[in-house]
């Protein structure tokens, strides 16, 4: 009996790792696919609220999971500011103080220039597939895509934002198409949707998303990607803070 409860012990265990294993592959794909290498961005981002509207024009730059630029090109009273990120480490370059401030870990959860977005969200100060430990714990169907939905709950030494993320991601492109954001108390706080799903560069991607907080009615940030570059050369030291000042 004793041998029989081991090898059922040892079996359950194989399967719980393979099936984490897979989940983190998943995770790993998906997030490959859509990051490149390198990758530049223009996009669109609206913020929407009950009475008003506003509407920016960003461009991006990232390396990996490690450097990325983010530059505020409209509307005019916005223009030049910068975001610039370097492993665990964040800065804004604000033209109109001609100063570069270094962003602490207490504000990557701060909203992202008025957005719905946050800080982390955008400059992906932490890693998806790094600081959370993955598992398989459904599937559904989005836009006629069959997809697995995947939990992931952050280790316990990463600093990370959110104490849970579900997501969702299609099992034949490894699109993600949705996501939902909880506190460390397990409430809802964003849901993000992604959708209008083309070839950019050679690369299936969605390229409309919408991030929607929980307790917000009438409320929505929008991101729309107008061009995507991927896996171009962009040498390290473009992500600099003496760069942040010249970026165009």
């Amino acid at each position: 009996m004793k041998l029989l409860l081991l090898l059922f012990t040892c079996s359950f265990c194989c399967i719980l790792n393979l099936h984490a294993q897979d989940a983190m592959a998943i995770i790993k794909k998906a997030d490959e696919k859509f990051r490149g290498n390198t990758s530049q961005v223009e996009m669109t981002i609206r913020t929407v609220r009950p009475t008003w509207s506003r509407e920016m024009s960003v461009k991006a730059w990232m390396k990996g999971a490690d450097l990325a630029m983010i530059l505020i090109q409209a509307p005019a009273k916005d223009k030049g500011i910068v975001f610039l990120k370097r492993k665990k480490e964040v800065w804004n370059w604000m033209p109109s103080l001609e100063r570069t401030i270094k962003l602490p870990p207490s504000m990557m959860s701060q909203s992202w220039m008025g957005t719905d977005f946050t800080n982390d969200d955008l400059v992906k100060e932490s890693s998806i597939v790094n600081d959370y430990n993955h598992s398989i714990i459904g599937d559904t169907v989005i836009d006629n895509r069959s997809c697995y939905i995947l939990q992931l709950l952050p280790k316990p030494e990463a600093a990370v934002v959110w104490g849970k993320l579900i997501v969702c991601i299609d099992k034949v492109d490894y699109l993600e198409l949705h996501t939902r954001f909880y506190d460390e108390d397990g409430k809802l706080v964003n849901t993000m949707n992604a959708y209008d799903v083309k070839v950019m560069d050679q690369r299936l991607i969605p390229t409309h998303f919408e991030m929607i907080p929980a307790d917000k009615q009438h409320q929505k940030t929008e991101m729309v990607y107008k061009s995507v570059l991927y896996n171009r050369p962009i040498e390290d030291v473009f992500f600099t803070a003496d760069k942040m000042k010249t970026v165009n």
